[in-house]
């Protein structure tokens, strides 16, 4: 456990620990009504870093019963993407191909993707730099949930991390707290 990054050990496991993306993921919204129904078709996940794209994808091949396929598109490319490709034809499971940070790739690269869609292999795209034409734009947390999403990190924190890590987070309980309200901006004092 102690190999693990901490992020990924932190990650939300379900919808439920999911919070601040209800416009995408809420009651009712089309990609909520998609899944419940066992469908994921292939989308783009468009918002800055650490809104939860990444985790939204792991999340949603979870809910329809795929496996999940990640790639970064920074360290890999076009032969990586087929290579993945190629493995989810014919197989016995769904397969979601993820690529983070797809807009680093040349259109042509991009188009890679291409049969893939056509195949009905599941492919979601982070991006973060310009606005894509259709996506799922996830927001930074903190307007909805400010103080919710520092309770759940701290509910959460014991579990899943080691014996050091947990003592530090005790000892850390009300900093984190007191720097979590509204915009991650320290509370005035009093």
């Amino acid at each position: 456990m102690a190999d693990t990054p901490l992020a990924a050990r932190m990650r939300p496991r379900t919808f439920e620990e999911f919070v601040g993306q209800t416009h995408v993921v809420g009651p009712g919204t089309a990609l909520t009504k998609l899944v419940e129904g066992g469908n994921l078709p292939s989308i783009i996940l468009w918002g800055p870093a650490g809104t939860g794209k990444t985790t939204l994808a792991h999340l949603l091949a979870d809910r329809v019963g795929a496996d999940m396929m990640q790639l970064s598109a920074v360290s890999s490319g076009v032969a990586d993407a087929r290579k993945v490709m190629e493995g989810a034809k014919g197989g016995l499971f769904r397969t979601v191909l993820f690529v983070d940070e797809v807009h680093r790739w040349s259109k042509a690269q991009q188009d890679v993707l291409l049969p893939a869609v056509e195949a009905e292999v599941s492919v979601a795209a982070a991006h973060r730099a310009q606005q894509p034409a259709r996506f799922f734009q996830l927001r930074v947390a903190r307007e909805e949930v400010p103080l919710s999403l520092a309770q759940a990190f701290l509910i959460r924190a014991e579990p899943r991390i080691g014996a050091a890590e947990s003592g530090a987070v005790t000892k850390a309980r009300p900093r984190i707290m007191r720097f979590s309200r509204g915009r991650h901006q320290p509370s005035p004092p009093a």
